[in-house]
């Protein structure tokens, strides 16, 4: 049975960092690539970040470049979301998510899914 649980979420006020962590099992985690995206109340669930299976490549969304870093440790399973200068429009549920393609941005794409973890950012 596939399971990512998300942990990291948090209140923070604006111009503040959190990490974010999801821990992947029961998928052979070094063959799928992983994404972070969030959805505020009333808005689509959107792409935040993607790193593919090797860890080579990654994507950002234009709105997180610069400020948000996803990054994964095969050791530990795990994929990590390092948020900095954050905003409070970032507030949001910030969801795990596994694909075995590419490094896409539609979350039609991917096939497992987290719980999800709640960010809130203060003004």
């Amino acid at each position: 049975q596939v399971q990512l649980v998300e942990s990291g979420g948090g209140l923070v006020q604006a111009g503040g960092s959190l990490r974010l962590s999801c821990a992947a099992s029961g998928l052979p985690f070094s063959s799928y690539t992983m994404a972070w995206f969030r959805q505020a109340p009333g808005m689509e669930r959107e792409f935040v970040a993607a790193i593919n299976w090797n860890g080579r490549a990654t994507n950002h969304a234009d709105s997180v470049k610069g400020r948000f870093t996803i990054s994964r440790d095969f050791p530990k399973n795990s994929v990590f979301l390092q948020m900095n200068s954050l905003k409070p429009e970032d507030t949001a549920v910030y969801y795990c998510a596994a694909d075995r393609r590419g490094i896409g941005t539609d979350r039609l794409e991917y096939d497992y899914w987290g719980q999800g973890t709640q960010v809130t950012v203060s003004s």
